[in-house]
């Protein structure tokens, strides 16, 4: 898979994102990126910033928070063109859930994690 292709699939799934909810997410920019940290060789995707739960009036002039999908992890990970697309769908989901205020516990439990 190319990179565009593996692009246009983290577009696609921010599309899929009800247009209430994708409405209410602010200051987050989305990244794909080739490899996460040597650190994290598996990890997916990755949610930098302030929940929209934890934010408050001192909550100004602050950096987009950002949401990052991995490029090699997810193809290692992944067998067959289908395995991707859920994947990313998956991550996306799960990362935009961050930025809500979900943790992983709460999205193990709705079969998000």
């Amino acid at each position: 898979m190319t990179r565009e292709d593996f692009d246009l699939l983290v577009s696609d799934a921010l599309d899929r994102i009800p247009p209430n909810l994708a409405a209410m997410m602010d200051n987050v920019a989305v990244f794909v990126e080739d490899e996460p940290d040597p650190t994290t060789p598996d990890l997916l995707g990755l949610y930098e910033g302030t929940p929209l739960t934890e934010r408050g009036e001192w909550y100004a002039g602050v950096l987009p928070d950002r949401i990052i999908v991995y490029v090699g992890p997810t193809l290692r990970q992944c067998d067959t063109r289908e395995e991707v697309v859920d994947e990313v769908r998956t991550t996306v989901i799960h990362e935009v859930a961050h930025h809500f205020g979900f943790d992983d516990h709460e999205l193990d439990e709705l079969g998000w994690a």
